[in-house]
């Protein structure tokens, strides 16, 4: 059986490997465990904690699909017939919102009341978006964790919660007092909650064990500033367990402390450093080379670029402030990029010309300019195989060096895309009508 805390403990000497096998927003362990008195903790991608307040369970955060069935028969093993009585989503992903559903089943067929489910008032709208854009959040989420099963859907039967507030509320349940805050940080719905009695925090994912993912290349708007003040906030209280939205849990109020702080600096750094370029009217390529994180922050375990990366994260600071474009003249109402290719690669002489060059670059370990250069080709010359085979080479190459979840994953789907001689195997390809791309 697992043991989650000594775990921990290594988590936080930097002993586990965070990149692959024991990566926070890895496919967790079957394991369950009561880590403190009257807390069981279970680990899918992300955390779920069920917590016995004497007068009936109350889940924090809610897990993945595939967690509904044995996160309910953990709960059943543990407290046999103690019933659910309420739930907190801490924000609207798809990794924290389903394992009530077990406890609403047993509710109907127990003749219980069903658990009460509490989040933030804009959760339900981001539930109703997910509904809107189902096939694009399918694609988008296959890119970034590698997920090249066709018959992969984008889940819609959500569980809405039955209570919503704006600032904040309080919950109180047997001899527990559960203080949920709410804070915009990886979104705009996002709560954090302190249960003040037995001083046990649980923050969602404004804490993950990583960089924080705050800058995601497909997803929506993030905050960086809020997310600091947040992490501040919740440094001060003093908190003895903080049981992380991703990752293992921390134990102590010094290290709980640090960690908070340190990532509220991290997160102030890139904004501040953002910002005060965006103030001299530098473009976003400019900012992009510029912007650096807190050098002395570098060798902390939780603070790895391994899920999200510190581009990612200027670029939603620039996208929050600047709007969507980057500052450059020609980019403002481009040529089609299709053209562009074959006017840059007619001005080398041909594809072969560029192919050859690409190689050169790739052999020199300078993907990142192979990869403009074979975009370039593949535009210009759509039915050429030695473009897409060397194409395939240059983005596998790339996610093969990347430590960020994001940056493995979107490249490795370029190469797949590439080997079935497609820019984007996703793209569902028509001839546009008027408004909708045509020339």
């Amino acid at each position: 059986m697992t043991d989650f805390m000594a775990m921990a403990e290594r988590q936080w000497r930097g002993e586990l490997d965070l990149v692959h096998a024991d990566h926070p927003v890895g496919a967790g362990y079957p394991d369950s465990q009561e880590i403190m008195p009257g807390l069981l903790y279970l680990k899918g991608v992300a955390a779920i904690s069920i917590v016995d307040t004497g007068a009936g369970l109350v889940m924090m955060d809610c897990g993945t699909k595939r967690d509904i069935s044995r996160t309910y028969e953990a709960v059943r093993r543990w407290r046999p017939d103690a019933p659910l009585v309420a739930a907190v989503y801490s924000h609207h992903h798809v990794d924290h919102v389903w394992a009530t559903r077990g406890f609403d089943e047993e509710a109907a067929a127990r003749g219980w009341p069903r658990p009460v489910v509490h989040a933030h008032a804009l959760l339900p709208a981001h539930f109703d978006r997910y509904r809107k854009t189902r096939a694009w959040n399918a694609a988008i989420n296959r890119r970034q964790f590698l997920v090249h099963a066709d018959k992969f859907e984008w889940p819609v039967d959500y569980r809405y919660p039955d209570v919503t507030f704006d600032d904040g509320a309080t919950l109180r349940v047997g001899d527990c007092t559960f203080e949920m805050h709410h804070a915009r940080g990886e979104t705009d719905d996002h709560v954090w909650t302190y249960l003040r009695e037995r001083r046990w925090l649980f923050p969602g994912d404004l804490f993950i064990w990583a960089v924080p993912n705050a800058g995601n290349p497909q997803k929506v708007q993030r905050y960086c500033d809020e997310w600091a003040g947040a992490l501040r906030e919740m440094a001060a209280l003093g908190a003895e367990l903080m049981v992380c939205g991703h990752g293992l849990p921390i134990l102590g109020a010094d290290r709980i402390r640090q960690a908070l702080l340190d990532t509220a600096e991290y997160l102030d750094a890139i904004e501040s450093q953002t910002l005060a370029l965006m103030n001299r009217a530098l473009p976003l390529d400019e900012i992009l080379q510029r912007v650096v994180p807190p050098p002395h922050l570098a060798g902390r375990a939780y603070l790895q670029p391994i899920y999200d990366h510190p581009q990612f994260l200027v670029r939603n600071v620039w996208r929050r402030y600047g709007g969507w474009w980057d500052g450059e003249a020609d980019h403002l109402l481009p040529a089609p990029r299709a053209q562009q290719a074959r006017e840059w690669i007619d001005l080398a002489g041909g594809v072969a010309n560029v192919l050859a060059r690409v190689e050169a670059l790739q052999a020199a370990g300078d993907l990142r300019m192979a990869s403009h250069l074979i975009e370039m080709a593949v535009l210009a010359e759509p039915q050429s195989d030695a473009a897409f085979t060397l194409r395939e080479r240059v983005y596998a190459a790339r996610s093969a060096e990347q430590l960020s979840t994001m940056g493995r994953g979107i490249f490795n789907h370029f190469a797949v895309s590439s080997r079935e001689r497609r820019r984007d195997r996703f793209a569902v390809l028509d001839t546009p009508t008027a408004g909708e791309g045509a020339t």
